[in-house]
C-alpha cells in the first residue's frame, strides 16, 4: 500500500512538472513574440532626418577629385530610413564637372531624392537637363544611376538640339547626356530659321 502509494504521489508530481515545463514554454515563446513586435516597431527617430540643411550651396568629391555642384533650398538626410536616402523636396539645380572642372550637364528638378548606397538619383516633376553640346531635355521622372552611369525614362521626353526638337517615350543615355536613344520615337519638329526670318520681316513691314 505505501509502494502504491509513493507510485501515485511520484506520477502525479512527474504530471505537475510536465505541465510547468509546458506553461513555462508557452510563456516564455509569448514573451519572444512580444519582444520581436517591440524590435519592428517604427520609432521616432527613424523617421527624422539626421540632416537638416537650408539655403546651401556644396561641391562634391569624389576620388578626391570635384564632380559635382549642389544648389538647393533644403537638404534632407534620413540615414535610418530602408533604403536611407537624401531628400531634396523644394528643388534642385545640379551641375556635373568633368576631370577639367568644365560642365558636362546641368540638371534642375522640382525635387530629387538620392539612394547613396545604390548611388541613385530619382528626379521627379519638371526635369530640365542641359549637356555640353547645347541640347536641352524635359521630363516629368528620370533616374540617373551613377553607378552604371546610365541615365533612364519611361515617361515623355522632349529634346530641343539646335536645328530640331525630338519626343518620344522611352529614354536611355549616358550620364554626359551625349549618347542617346528614344525608345518610342513620337514626332520630330525642324526649326526653319530661315522662315522664321522671313515671317518676321514680313511682319514689320507690314506694320
Amino acid at each position: 500500500m505505501a509502494q502504491r502509494l509513493e507510485d501515485v504521489v511520484c506520477h502525479h508530481t512527474s504530471i505537475t512538472i510536465a505541465w510547468g515545463v509546458m506553461v513555462m514554454l508557452l510563456l516564455f515563446s509569448a514573451c519572444s513574440g512580444r519582444k520581436k513586435e517591440l524590435g519592428a516597431a517604427i520609432t521616432e527617430r527613424d523617421s527624422l532626418p539626421v540632416l537638416d540643411t537650408r539655403g546651401i550651396t556644396t561641391l562634391v568629391s569624389d576620388s578626391g577629385i570635384t564632380r559635382y555642384r549642389i544648389l538647393t533650398e533644403e537638404w534632407l538626410v534620413f540615414d535610418r530610413k530602408s533604403p536611407p536616402y537624401w531628400a531634396f523636396e523644394k528643388g534642385i539645380y545640379l551641375e556635373k564637372f568633368d576631370t577639367l572642372f568644365q560642365v558636362e550637364a546641368s540638371i534642375k528638378a522640382d525635387t530629387a531624392y538620392f539612394y547613396n548606397k545604390e548611388e541613385l538619383w530619382k528626379l521627379i516633376g519638371h526635369v530640365d537637363i542641359k549637356n555640353l553640346k547645347g541640347e536641352r531635355f524635359n521630363t516629368e521622372l528620370l533616374y540617373w544611376d551613377q553607378r552604371r552611369e546610365k541615365v533612364y525614362s519611361d515617361r515623355f521626353i522632349r529634346i530641343e538640339q539646335p536645328d530640331r526638337i525630338i519626343t518620344g517615350r522611352g529614354f536611355e543615355s549616358n550620364q554626359q547626356m551625349t549618347v542617346y536613344t528614344i525608345h518610342k520615337p513620337e514626332g520630330i519638329f525642324y526649326l526653319d530659321e530661315e522662315a522664321t526670318r522671313a515671317d518676321s520681316v514680313r511682319t514689320d513691314s507690314v506694320n
